[in-house]
């Protein structure tokens, strides 16, 4: 049974169960990306179905407080132990910060897809398929399709095919999102969402089709693994092999939601009943995606303009106190297709700098990459091809250097 099961899966949805069923104090909190507002959704509306209640639900702000749980979440939240604290999208690499929650009184669960580093958080529960003794088959899902899993253990015959369509359209969008292989359960989950998601009962979703148009119901032609759907004019509904433009302009959307005060518009959206409510909301998230996208041609012209002068470097490594955290992705995305480099850009602080990697050619693992130079991050972690750091200001220097010889090695 174990060698068809995500490890801790059933551990997880018993705990889960019972909490809802004994109407226990739950706290799910997520990252501020598509994969973790759905990832989060998917939970809350699960719990929703077994008869209990989620507390809070709460997101980080990248952009002040970077990836993962932080320090300032663990004090706006500290009121509510003792409680359930599930992580989703986020905290396999929040070794501290679990410790923190653990003496606060919660109990945490930890539902993500990022590589494991050094060692895990002391979670009660851990489902991640990138733990060395898992034995799933299949590593390539994104944080949305192990809760989908999850929650099929946790209803089972109990979900009924308008609710397991309802997840799987969501399923897929963050799938595509997140860039993950679209192959075995993931290539299950695309066909699966992208073909129900124009019939969709969901009011945030049909706010979008009502507004985009119902997106094409042909989705024979394949999706290329190595392309963000973050960055250049499929963004917008550009022509290329995605057979769709229509979903680009949907996830894109989704993901321009910023989190403040621990809550995100894409969240709201998502859960809102409210068809009025919902166009409003996605009508400024379709404005934002253009004001965004702006922004991040200014930036790629930069960077274009500064790596011009150094074409013998094999990293591209930049960053600029006037950059957004949360377009360093997206600029990092470009740039790696078009360069063929590993990319670093970064957010400039104060004291410390923040950033996201890109790492698109196969055989090149930027988490790998940041372990080797570990002693001189103050965080790091995500995916092989996909991934983020903080770092102090005075080792910059020194972690690119580091990074050069990982790669000229």
């Amino acid at each position: 049974m174990l060698l068809n099961k995500i490890k801790n899966i059933e551990e997880a949805a018993e705990r889960i169960k019972q909490a809802a069923q004994g109407k226990e104090r739950i706290i799910l909190y997520g990252d501020s990306d598509l994969d973790g507002i759905v990832s989060v959704v998917i939970l809350e509306e699960t719990i929703k179905n077994l008869g209990g209640r989620v507390d809070t639900v709460a997101f980080p702000n990248r952009e002040e407080d970077g990836y993962g749980i932080n320090l300032k979440a663990m004090e706006f939240l500290k009121n509510k132990a003792p409680a359930l604290f599930i992580t989703l999208d986020l905290g396999i690499s929040n070794v501290k910060e679990v410790a923190v929650a653990n003496k606060i009184c919660f109990e945490v669960i930890i539902i993500d897809h990022h590589q494991i580093l050094d060692r895990l958080p002391g979670a009660k529960i851990i489902i991640d398929p990138e733990q060395k003794d898992d034995k799933y088959p299949f590593k390539g899902l994104c944080t949305a399709g192990i809760t989908f899993k999850l929650c099929q253990e946790i209803l089972e015959k109990n979900m009924s095919l308008q609710l397991k369509n309802s997840f799987i359209e969501l399923v897929a969008l963050a799938t595509i999102a997140d860039m993950m292989p679209q192959v075995a359960d993931n290539k299950i989950f695309i066909e699966e969402g992208l073909r129900s998601l124009p019939n969709t009962f969901r009011p945030g979703l049909r706010a979008f089709i009502d507004i985009l148009g119902s997106p094409p119901t042909n989705f024979e032609s394949k999706f290329k693994n190595e392309q963000s759907f973050e960055s250049n004019s499929k963004l917008v509904g550009g022509k290329g092999k995605v057979a769709a433009g229509g979903f680009t302009k949907i996830i894109s959307a989704l993901n321009a939601a910023e989190s403040v005060d621990f809550r995100n518009d894409s969240y709201e959206l998502l859960t809102n009943s409210s068809s009025e409510k919902c166009r409003e909301i996605a009508e400024t998230l379709l404005a934002k995606v253009q004001q965004k996208q702006q922004r991040i041609k200014e930036i790629t012209s930069e960077v274009e303009k500064r790596i011009v002068k150094k074409p013998d470097e094999i990293i591209i490594f930049e960053g600029d106190i006037a950059w957004k955290l949360t377009l360093a992705g997206p600029v990092a995305s470009i740039i790696a297709s078009k360069y063929e480099k590993p990319t670093f850009i970064f957010k400039k602080g104060d004291k410390e700098s923040c950033g996201s990697v890109r790492s698109l050619k196969e055989g090149q693992n930027s988490v790998e990459a940041m372990k080797s130079c570990k002693e001189l991050l103050v965080t790091y972690g995500g995916h092989p091809k996909a991934s983020g750091f903080r770092v102090k200001n005075e080792n910059l220097e020194e972690f690119k250097k580091c990074l050069i010889e990982y790669f000229r090695r």
